[in-house]
């Protein structure tokens, strides 16, 4: 009996030892530090961002979305980031210059395709001054982007749309063509140049955001000049059709729709379903089209803007029911 009380006092010395060691490994794993998730660590060096810049530079970004990076954030906006973070950590070990030019003309790379045309070409100076294997890309280049932004600022912006409405007919629209015409030509040459470049789907990009700004002017204007409905209306499926192969070409239809459902709405506003000058011919014409272009996103399987266009057209069919049916029975 003796020496079974001394076997068992001996297991059970071992059995509290070996509890006290998971004890303390538990505790000792729960105070470290996890490791980071791989994805989100910073990059290493300055290749790996110029690296997976690079692979998109090709990419055409008129008829598809920009690509993102693992974090699922645009590639040019991460990569622009990254590069200016990576001059400052490493700020005193870029100073003999060495990587200077090629940081330079990747973030030039990274600017064009965030429309800071101005910035880009300044960069692509810098790296054509610093890295002469560089020069002759980025001169072109720097060209490119001087060409687009003077091309931007020769007629009105989107951003200086908001309330243009209420400045009247004295905004002279006849002036506005002149300017908006003078653009499309300056960049429909600089098409012709940059074409086999992957400049070619940057230079389309811009021509399609001026037919934007063109629309949208007219689209702001078109209760204050004669027929503006109808040159409204015009000027957005002039879009539609021009930019039908553009990634943007289920929102030109669907910014056709809604311009086609306010007039509709605000027709119906002017003249009540049951008033005498209510024309059911001109209100049949505008739901149709309105239905018709809303259907035709709507049935478009794979396409983010199908949701929206559905919605859309519940909405809009909810508010044409709601016209007097009496006008439409023979």
């Amino acid at each position: 009996m003796f020496g079974m009380d001394k076997r068992t006092g001996a297991a059970s010395a071992a059995t509290q030892k070996a509890a006290r060691f998971a004890a303390a490994l538990t505790l000792a794993l729960g105070c470290s530090t996890p490791a980071p998730d791989p994805h989100y660590r910073p990059a290493e060096n300055v290749l790996e961002v110029i690296a997976l810049l690079r692979v998109h530079v090709p990419d055409d970004t008129y008829r598809f979305d920009p690509a993102r990076d693992y974090t699922g954030r645009n590639v040019y906006r991460s990569s622009l980031l990254r590069l200016e973070s990576l001059e400052l950590i490493h700020a005193d070990a870029l100073r003999a210059g060495h990587m200077r030019g090629v940081i330079t003309f990747a973030k030039a790379r990274a600017l064009e395709r965030l429309r800071a045309f101005d910035l880009a070409a300044e960069e692509y100076r810098i790296a054509a001054r610093t890295d002469s294997t560089l020069k002759a890309e980025a001169l072109r280049s720097a060209d490119v982007c001087s060409a687009l932004h003077r091309a931007a600022a020769m007629a009105i912006d989107a951003d200086a749309l908001t309330g243009i409405k209420h400045l009247g007919s004295d905004t002279a629209p006849e002036s506005m063509i002149v300017e908006f015409e003078e653009r499309a030509r300056v960049l429909e040459e600089l098409a012709l140049t940059v074409e086999g470049t992957h400049h070619a789907a940057v230079v389309q990009e811009q021509i399609e955001r001026a037919d934007m700004t063109r629309a949208a002017y007219f689209a702001a204007l078109r209760q204050v000049i004669p027929d503006g409905d109808v040159r409204a209306i015009g000027e957005l499926q002039r879009v539609v059709v021009l930019h039908r192969d553009s990634k943007y070409a289920n929102r030109h239809i669907i910014t056709l729709a809604n311009l086609y459902a306010t007039i509709a709405t605000e027709y119906v506003s002017a003249y009540p379903s049951e008033s005498l000058r209510f024309d059911v011919t001109r209100f049949r014409e505008l739901t149709e089209t309105a239905t018709r272009l809303y259907e035709t996103v709507a049935s478009r399987d794979g396409s983010p803007e199908k949701l929206e266009a559905a919605r859309r057209l519940e909405a809009f069919l909810a508010f044409a029911l709601t016209v007097d049916r009496d006008r439409f029975t023979p």
